[in-house]
């Protein structure tokens, strides 16, 4: 048996989307057939959306962060938490914070951007995330 014949064959019968549809059986389905609904996916999978969500990211993190390696690693890391959590359109919002963090990396003090951090809507919506970033940066 020849998996790349068989993937194939499975491509032309299914289709490949690769967004959440309902199948013809109204099932919720994703990639090539793949029912959501009866499979779920496995961990091994979940991990590998999660690495390329966190390299994506990182990829808009660099883009619109000129000295984003400059960054301490706590730094980087709520950088990457904000953007999962809410994009880089919506992380860009964050204009003060963002400010204080460039400041932070000439000064090494990053206690404003974590104190401006949690004067937000965001940190109401998610109050313990929000204190768990705060703290990173207040001791980055």
């Amino acid at each position: 048996m020849n998996r790349e014949t068989i993937r194939q064959h499975m491509i032309a019968e299914e289709g490949l989307k690769l967004t959440l549809y309902k199948c013809p059986a109204d099932k919720w389905t994703i990639g090539v057939g793949h029912n959501l609904e009866s499979r779920g996916i496995s961990e091994a999978i979940a991990m590998a959306i999660l690495d390329e969500d966190i390299d994506t990211c990182e990829r808009e993190l660099k883009w619109h962060f000129p000295h984003y390696k400059d960054y301490p690693d706590e730094v980087k890391e709520v950088l990457i938490d904000l953007c999962f959590n809410m994009g880089i359109t919506k992380l860009m919002q964050f204009k003060q914070t963002i400010e204080y963090i460039n400041e932070g990396l000439a000064t090494g003090n990053y206690t404003k951007a974590a104190t401006e951090l949690m004067n937000s809507n965001y940190a109401k919506q998610l109050p313990n995330r929000a204190r768990r970033n705060h703290d990173k940066l207040f001791n980055a």
